[in-house]
């Protein structure tokens, strides 16, 4: 038995992104779910770099030489952003689990929240390290 499109209407059987209208608390949702993976990305970056730092001078120092470029730099942004946008988010998700957010508006305020605040909490973290400077 093969699925194909109905013959009464021009619409697939199985719902698929194509089918649904974009909004920002899916948006999130899907974000929420990429940013996991950017953080164990990162983390596995950390490991590497405490590790080179407790055990391998030459290795500590390249990593440190990569973490310093620009590429490097922006891997570092892409790594606090997920991370401030997942900690915002898990928060939302605490408030969900105690039973209180589902209104419609109130999820679509908390998603622009998540958004803000994951952006500010970025935002203050580099400015910190662009105005301190970490060597």
């Amino acid at each position: 038995m093969t699925h194909t499109i109905s013959q009464a209407s021009s619409r697939p059987l199985s719902p698929h992104l194509q089918v649904y209208k974009w909004h920002l608390m899916m948006a999130v949702s899907i974000l929420h779910r990429i940013t996991g993976v950017a953080l164990v990305a990162g983390t596995l970056l950390l490991i590497g770099w405490l590790w080179a730092a407790a055990y391998d001078a030459v290795c500590f120092k390249a990593i440190q030489h990569f973490l310093g470029s620009v590429f490097g730099r922006l891997v570092l942004f892409g790594w606090s952003l997920a991370f401030y946008f997942h900690l915002c988010n898990g928060i939302r998700h605490l408030v969900w689990d105690m039973g209180k957010g589902f209104e419609v508006q109130d999820a679509e305020r908390s998603a622009w929240a998540v958004v803000l605040f994951g952006s500010v909490l970025t935002l203050l973290t580099w400015l910190l390290v662009l105005t301190v400077g970490v060597k």
